[in-house]
C-alpha cells in the first residue's frame, strides 16, 4: 500500500484487512492499491474503468467497517472492477456524522463495475456477504434489497466536471446523444430518465436482514413531508396518532417536523433519529441520543424549563420523539429582533433582563441534576412572555446517567475548550456556555475565538479584548465584563456559577455606566449619542501586525504544486472555481498584490508571481468557464494583470491580456458578480491600467447592452437574470450591488465618468431614483429589502445598504444631487447601527462595510467615516488568532478561509486600504480618476495607446 503519509497511517486497521485479502488472492488478476487522501483505491492491473454507469455503494458504521470490508473483499477481488473504500474508521465516522451532506453520507465502499452484468452479480454477492451487519441507508441510492448494505445509483465513474454559470463545479455524465448533463448527487434516488435499471426489483432479504425495507419506508415518509412543505397542508400520518404537515429541517441524522397530535389537537414537534448515523466508539447512534433526550425531558417535565415529552416511538426502523411545540422564537432570533427594534445601545435593558432569566434557567437545570452540554442561542426558545426554554437536549445527561465518559461534543464558540477536547462531562463547562450565550445576548454574536498555537494567549485575555471591542459603544454596568469573564474563566474550577451570575445580574442597572468610557487605546469620542473609537497608535500597530500575520498565513498555505486549488478551498458553498475572485485564487492574489504595491515586501514577490502563473495555467487547463467578474474569468484576468504590472512581469501581463481578449463584451446576466456589469468593470480597469482603447470600447459595448436590456416596471427601472439561464439567479430581481440594480447602476456611472457619456449617467440616475423610491427610511438610517416584497436585509455589500450606499454616494458626487448623498449618509448610519453583526468578511460582513465607510470618507472628505471604519476594524482585529507568525480570523462558519468573499483575502484588502488609503479593489474608481485627470495607476509594461 503506497501513498499514505505518517499521519494518515496511524489507523491501519482497514488497510491491514486489505493487505491480508490481497495476500490470500489466488485469481488470475493482479491488483494495485493506492492511498489518496481519505480513500484507498484498488484496481486490477491493466484494467479499464468505464466513464459512467451503475455504481455500487456499500455502507458501514465505524464499528462495523472492518467486518464489512473483510466480507466484501473476497467478492470484489474475485471480480474485475475497480473499487475504493474509506481508509480509516475516522473517515467512516466523518462520512456518517450528523451534519454530513445527506447526499454523500454512508458511502464506505464504492464499486465501479465494468458493465451491467458485473454490477448485478457483484450487488447480489455483496448483499449476501454483508447480511446482518449494521450500516446507514444511503439516501442518494436505492437499496439492493430489504435491509441491505448494498446500494446502487447511475453516475460518473471517472470525474468529469464543468464549471456552471454560477461558478461552481458540477459533475457530469453524458446522455445517449453524447450531451453532458449534471450528475446530481442529492439526498434522493433520481436516476436519469434514459438509464435502464439492470437490477432485480424484488430481491428477498438475505439471511440476517429484516423482512421489510424499513429504511425505504421511513425515507419515503420523510420525502412526502419534504415535498408537501409549508404551503401544502396535505399531512403524513406517523406513529398512528401524529399528523405531520411540515418539515422544519433535514440533516443527516434525521428530520425535524411540525405535526398535530390527532388525539389531543395539540401542536407537536417530532424529531427523527436515523439508524446507524453518527455512531460513536461504542456503537451508539442518533437513536440512542434521542432516547437520552426523551429521558432528560421526562426528568424535568414538571419544571417548565424544556418541552413536555409526548411520545417516543419507532417506525420503519427509525426512532421518533414527539414533544410539545414551544411557541415563540429562538433566542438567536430574539436577540436580532430586540437589537433591530430597540437599536444598538437601547437594547441593553431587555437583554440584561434576559440574562437573568437565562442564568435562572441553567440554575434550575442543574438543580434537577442535568448537565446540559449544548447551551446556546439556537437551542433555546423564547416564549411570547419572554420565558426562555431549552430545546434539543440530546447531549444532556441526567443524574441517573452512569456512563459519563468524555466526548468531543458541543457547539464551537459556546462550548468550553475542555469539553471540545473530550473531557469528562462537568457542570463547569455549562457555566462557560452560559457566559458565551450571554455574550451573544449582549453583543449580537458569539466569542468565536479560534485555537492559537505555541505561545497561546490565555482565553480570558483574548475574551477581555473581544468584549472591549464589541461593547465599546454601550453604556454598561461596570460589573458586567467581570461577570462574563468569570463565567468563562480559563480554569473550570474558577468559573462563576449560574446562581452567582443571576444574583450579579439582578443588582445591575443599565444606567450604572452612563457617560463616556475609556479603553486602553484612549478617549472615546461622542457624536449624536453614539461613541466611536479614534484611530490610535495601539490600534494601528495591531492592524500592521495582523496584516503581516495574514500575509504569513497566505504564503504558508499556498501550494503552487497542487493541480486543484492554490489555497485550501472551503466547500461550504459547493466546489468553487479555484481561479475565481470570490472563492478562489484571484481575490486572494489581488489582496497580496495590493499589499506589495504599498509596501514592496521582497517575500511577497515570488508568491505573487507563482500565484499569477498558477492561475494562467489553470485557466488554460480548464477551458470553458463562465466569464463573470466575481465567479468567472474576468476577475482572474484582472488579478493576474495587476500582479504582472506590480512585478514588471511581461509574461503575466501578456497572459492576462490574452485571457481578457477572449471575454465577451456582454452576457445575458446583467449583474456585477456574474454578468455584463462585472465584465464592464473589468474592461474599465484594463483600460485604466493599459491605456489600450479596445478595452474602453468593450466597456461602452457593455453599457450599451445594459441600456438595451433595461426594463420599465412598476416601482422603477429594473434588470433581471433571464429565467432560461441555468443559474440559481435565473429570473431573480434584486436591488443590491452584487446581483442587483445598484451594481448595474454603479458600472453605468463609472462608464459615464470615464469613457462613456451623459446617456449612461442619466440611466444610472434613474437607477438611483428607483433605489430612493424603494428605500426603507427608519428615520435615522436607510435600509433595503433584497428584492421587492421582502423585508429589510442586513446592510452588507452583497444585498444591503453598504453596497447600495456606495453607489448612491458616487452618484451624488457625480450629479450633485443631495438626495443621493443623503441616502448614502443614511446607509452609513445603517452600517454603524448594525456593527453588532458578527460576520467579518467582505461579502456580507464588517470588512465590506468598512470599505464602504472608506468610500464615504473619500467621497465626502469627512473624517468621521474613516474613524467609523477604524471602529469596525477594531471589532475585526479582536477576533484574530495567532499561530506562531501567521494570523487567522474566523470565516462565516467559524473555520479559516483564505478567500476574498468571506476569508483572509477580503480582510487583508480592507486592512491594507485602511492603513494606506488606497483605492477600493474591484471597482472602476481608478478609471474614473484617470479620466478626470487624477492620479490613475500607470502601467509599467503595457504601453498607453491613444
Amino acid at each position: 500500500m503506497s501513498g499514505a503519509t505518517a499521519a494518515e497511517s496511524d489507523d491501519t486497521r482497514l488497510l491491514d484487512v486489505l493487505d491480508r485479502a490481497l495476500g490470500a488472492t489466488a485469481g488470475p488478476l493482479r491488483w494495485k492499491a493506492l492511498r489518496s487522501g481519505m480513500w484507498a483505491h484498488v484496481r486490477p492491473e491493466n484494467g479499464e474503468c468505464p466513464q459512467q454507469g451503475w455504481k455500487l455503494h456499500v455502507s458501514a458504521t465505524p464499528a462495523s467497517a472492518q467486518d464489512v470490508l473483510a466480507r466484501a473483499l473476497p467478492v470484489l477481488l474475485a471480480g474485475r472492477s475497480t473499487f475504493k473504500f474509506a481508509a480509516t474508521r475516522d473517515h467512516v465516522a466523518a462520512m456518517n456524522a450528523r451534519n454530513t451532506s445527506r447526499g454523500h453520507s454512508g458511502k464506505f465502499i464504492t464499486v465501479y463495475p465494468v458493465d451491467d452484468d458485473e454490477a448485478v452479480r457483484l450487488a447480489a454477492e455483496l448483499h449476501v456477504a454483508t447480511a446482518g451487519l449494521p450500516g446507514p441507508r444511503i439516501l442518494s441510492d436505492r437499496p439492493y434489497g430489504p435491509g441491505s448494505l448494498v446500494h446502487y445509483r447511475y453516475g460518473a465513474f471517472v470525474e468529469v466536471r464543468r464549471i456552471t454559470n454560477d461558478g461552481f463545479y458540477a459533475w457530469m455524465i453524458l446522455d445517449p446523444d453524447g450531451k453532458p448533463v449534471e450528475d446530481r448527487r442529492g439526498a434522493t434516488y433520481t436516476p436519469p430518465p434514459w438509464a435502464v435499471c439492470p437490477f432485480p426489483q424484488d430481491v428477498p432479504p438475505a439471511e440476517g436482514q429484516n423482512e421489510t425495507d424499513a429504511a425505504d419506508r421511513a425515507e419515503s415518509t420523510q420525502k412526502s413531508v419534504t415535498q408537501n412543505g409549508a404551503g401544502n397542508r396535505k399531512s403524513v400520518r406517523i406513529g398512528s396518532r401524529f399528523s405531520v404537515h411540515e418539515a422544519i429541517r433535514h440533516t443527516n441524522k434525521g428530520g425535524v417536523y411540525r405535526a398535530t397530535d390527532t388525539e389531543t389537537g395539540e401542536a407537536i414537534v417530532i424529531k427523527e433519529g436515523r439508524p446507524h448515523v453518527d455512531v460513536d466508539a461504542k456503537g451508539r447512534d442518533t437513536r440512542d441520543r434521542l432516547r437520552t433526550e426523551a429521558r432528560v425531558l421526562e426528568a424535568v417535565e414538571t419544571l417548565g424549563i424544556a418541552p413536555r415529552p409526548v411520545a417516543l416511538f419507532a417506525q420503519a426502523g427509525h426512532l421518533f420523539l414527539a414533544e410539545e411545540m414551544i411557541p415563540g422564537t429562538s433566542l438567536r432570533q430574539w436577540i436580532a429582533d430586540v437589537i433591530g427594534d430597540a437599536g444598538w445601545g437601547p437594547h441593553v435593558p431587555p437583554v440584561l433582563e434576559m440574562g437573568g432569566r437565562l442564568a435562572d434557567l441553567m440554575a434550575k437545570a442543574h438543580e434537577a441534576g442535568l448537565i446540559v452540554r449544548d447551551f446556546n442561542p439556537s437551542n433555546i426558545m423564547v416564549r411570547p412572555d419572554g420565558t426562555p426554554v431549552m430545546i434539543d437536549l440530546e447531549l444532556a445527561l441526567t443524574a441517573d446517567d452512569t456512563e459519563r465518559e468524555g466526548m468531543r461534543v458541543g457547539t464551537p464558540g459556546y462550548s468550553a475548550p475542555e469539553q471540545m477536547s473530550g473531557a469528562a462531562p462537568d457542570r463547569t463547562a455549562d457555566y462557560f456556555a452560559l457566559g458565551a450565550t450571554l455574550c451573544h445576548v449582549l453583543t449580537g454574536g458569539p466569542p468565536y475565538l479560534l485555537d492559537e498555537s505555541t505561545a497561546a494567549r490565555p482565553l480570558s485575555e483574548r475574551l477581555a479584548e473581544w468584549l472591549a471591542a464589541r461593547t465599546l459603544d454601550l453604556d454598561l454596568p461596570g460589573s458586567l465584563a467581570p461577570l462574563l469573564l468569570g463565567l468563562m474563566a480559563d480554569e473550570p474550577g474558577h468559573r462563576w456559577t449560574p446562581h452567582r451570575a443571576r444574583e450579579a445580574l439582578a443588582r445591575m442597572s443599565p444606567a450604572a455606566a452612563a457617560g463616556n468610557r475609556e479603553t486602553g487605546d484612549g478617549a472615546v469620542e461622542r457624536e449624536g449619542g453614539a461613541s466611536r473609537a479614534a484611530r490610535t497608535p495601539s490600534l494601528e500597530r495591531q492592524c500592521r501586525l495582523s496584516v503581516a500575520g495574514i500575509v504569513d498565513q497566505l504564503i504558508a498555505t499556498m501550494d503552487p504544486e497542487s493541480a486543484e486549488t492554490l489555497w485550501p478551498a472551503s466547500c461550504v458553498h459547493g466546489a468553487p472555481d479555484p481561479c475565481s475572485l470570490q472563492h478562489g485564487a484571484a481575490g486572494t492574489l489581488g489582496a497580496l498584490t495590493r499589499c506589495f504595491e504599498v509596501e514592496a515586501e521582497p517575500r511577497l514577490a515570488p508568491a505573487i508571481a507563482e500565484a499569477g502563473h498558477w492561475i494562467l495555467r489553470r485557466l488554460d487547463r480548464d477551458g470553458d468557464r463562465p466569464p463573470g467578474l466575481y465567479f468567472g474569468t474576468a476577475g482572474a484576468a484582472w488579478a493576474v494583470l495587476d500582479a504582472g504590472l506590480a512585478l514588471d512581469d511581461a509574461g503575466l501581463v501578456e497572459g492576462a491580456l490574452a485571457v481578457a481578449d477572449r471575454l465577451p463584451e456582454a452576457v445575458p446576466s446583467p449583474d456585477v458578480t456574474h454578468g455584463t456589469a462585472g465584465l464592464g468593470f473589468a474592461a474599465l480597469h484594463l483600460w485604466s491600467r493599459t491605456g489600450q482603447g479596445r478595452f474602453a470600447e468593450r466597456a461602452l459595448s457593455a453599457a450599451d447592452a445594459l441600456a438595451e436590456a433595461a426594463e420599465e416596471r412598476e416601482g422603477g427601472l429594473d434588470w433581471s437574470t433571464p429565467a432560461a439561464i441555468e443559474s440559481k439567479l435565473a429570473g431573480a430581481r434584486y436591488y443590491g450591488f452584487a446581483h442587483g440594480i445598484s451594481g448595474v447602476g454603479s458600472f453605468l456611472l463609472a462608464c459615464a465618468g470615464s469613457v462613456g457619456g451623459d446617456a449612461h449617467r442619466a440611466l444610472a440616475a434613474r437607477v438611483g431614483e428607483t433605489l430612493l423610491d424603494t428605500m426603507i427610511d427608519t428615520g435615522r438610517s436607510a435600509m433595503w429589502a433584497a428584492s421587492s416584497g421582502d423585508i429589510a436585509t442586513a446592510p452588507y455589500w452583497c444585498h444591503g445598504s453598504a453596497g447600495i450606499g456606495g453607489f448612491l454616494g458616487r452618484l451624488g458626487q457625480a450629479t450633485g444631487d443631495g438626495r443621493f448623498r443623503r441616502a448614502a449618509e443614511m446607509s452609513a448610519r445603517a452600517v454603524m447601527d448594525n456593527r453588532w453583526r458578527a460576520i467579518l468578511g467582505q461579502c456580507h460582513g464588517l470588512a465590506g462595510n468598512g470599505d464602504f465607510l472608506l468610500d464615504m470618507a473619500a467621497l465626502t472628505g469627512t473624517e468621521r467615516y474613516r474613524d467609523d471604519a477604524w471602529r469596525l476594524a477594531q471589532i475585526i482585529l479582536a477576533n484574530r488568532a495567532h499561530r506562531d507568525g501567521p494570523v487567522v480570523f474566523p470565516d462565516e462558519q467559524g473555520g479559516v478561509s483564505t478567500s476574498w468573499g468571506d476569508g483572509l483575502g477580503g480582510l487583508l484588502g480592507f486592512l491594507v486600504r485602511l492603513q494606506h488609503g488606497t483605492p477600493r479593489q474591484w471597482t472602476a474608481d481608478e478609471a474614473t480618476a484617470l479620466a478626470a485627470g487624477g492620479t490613475g495607476a500607470e502601467p509599467s509594461i503595457a504601453g498607453r495607446a491613444s
